[in-house]
């Protein structure tokens, strides 16, 4: 049985809600105020919430919020209620996280059609999530093995190479096994880096508005390393063209970093060596990574997600496909949109707009 709670503190409201509900075949939960419906929310984890805004103590807004903050019921179909429509609009319930909006007051038809309408909703959410979870483990057991046991593979074998006391090692080999050692020990290291750093990401609820302010210098400074980072790996130094407006950005340093290098990573990985690429940033906190390389079907982008690489059977790639991902999330946790323009065999160019502090 599907299971609904009921938020408001009209008493009237909860009896009449509640009954419409339960003589629908639903299991109706009701809390008199904010904190009660939250606890109750953890406590039984409901189908969906329907919850009233203008409440003493914990509003709506702060009930919304504390349902999305909490990664065990952030998933829950949420509906707000209100009679104050002349300040409270649709719109600005749906962009602070509600999945609907009832204006008060209405009918049990209205009532009964919302709450199917986001239990429906929730289906196919379900759905998208097992499909996703599936591809998810296939592309892990493909990439995963690869990009852990490959590096490691290198290591140990050059230095039983070295341990061999019937090897003859001049010191220009020597110095070509210790490079190859390092190599694949930096790519071990950013592999396991990126992997837990996404594990962060999709496991925290992102809070732009609590993102501290960063000057414009350690903003430069941060984004130089990442393009740094990711041309010297690729050996890309005379492809890369850098233009790199000062500008103070809400973040976090290390996350500007990660964000570019894996954006000009990506670009050298699907551009061929001797190919431009222009990483610019304006003053008004726009980012833009512009390569020349094979591009992506539409079809392609929008399936970003975590640990999928696209045409890998065709193309030699190294990595877990984390790098659109990583970028997708700092952004969110930035509170900076992101587009990305691409068609194939004519490159892609990704936009990044941050919030200037």
């Amino acid at each position: 049985m599907k299971s609904v709670l009921i938020i408001d503190d009209d008493q009237p409201i909860l009896t009449m809600f509640s009954f419409t509900l339960e003589n629908a075949g639903y299991r109706a939960l009701i809390a008199q105020s904010g904190a009660e419906g939250v606890e109750l929310a953890q406590e039984e984890e409901p189908d969906v919430i329907l919850c009233d805004v203008n409440m003493p103590g914990m509003n709506g807004w702060d009930v919304l919020w504390a349902i999305r903050s909490d990664p065990q019921i952030a998933h829950v179909q949420f509906i707000l209620m209100t009679g104050n429509t002349r300040d409270i609009t649709p719109r600005a319930g749906m962009e602070v996280g509600a999945d609907d909006f009832l204006a008060k007051p209405f009918g049990q038809d209205e009532l009964l059609k919302s709450v199917e309408a986001r239990l429906h909703r929730a289906e196919i959410s379900a759905r998208l999530a097992q499909r996703a979870e599936s591809e998810l483990r296939v592309s892990l057991r493909s990439t995963l093995p690869h990009e852990f046991f490959t590096p490691l593979a290198g290591i140990l074998g050059i230095v039983e190479l070295l341990r061999d006391k019937n090897a003859q090692v001049d010191a220009k080999e020597l110095d070509e096994f210790l490079a190859d050692i390092q190599k694949s020990g930096w790519r071990l290291h950013r592999t396991l880096n990126n992997y837990f750093t996404a594990i962060d990401l999709e496991s925290s609820p992102a809070s732009p508005e609590h993102a501290p302010s960063i000057d414009a210098d350690r903003v430069r400074r941060a984004m130089e390393v990442g393009v740094d980072n990711a041309m010297l790996r690729h050996d890309r130094q005379d492809d890369v063209q850098v233009s790199l407006a000062p500008c103070a950005l809400r973040g976090l340093t290390g996350d500007f970093t990660v964000l570019v290098e894996e954006l000009v990573d990506n670009a050298c990985a699907y551009s061929p060596r001797g190919a431009p690429i222009a990483v610019t940033c304006t003053p008004d906190g726009e980012l833009t990574v512009r390569d020349e390389g094979r591009g992506m079907t539409q079809a392609q982008l929008s399936t970003i997600g975590a640990f999928r690489q696209f045409d890998r059977k065709k193309y030699e790639q190294q990595g877990l496909g984390l790098g659109l991902f990583l970028v997708q999330k700092i952004a969110e946790r930035c509170g900076a949109t992101l587009s990305v323009d691409s068609a194939p065999e004519e490159g892609t160019m990704v936009r990044v707009s941050f919030e200037k502090s």
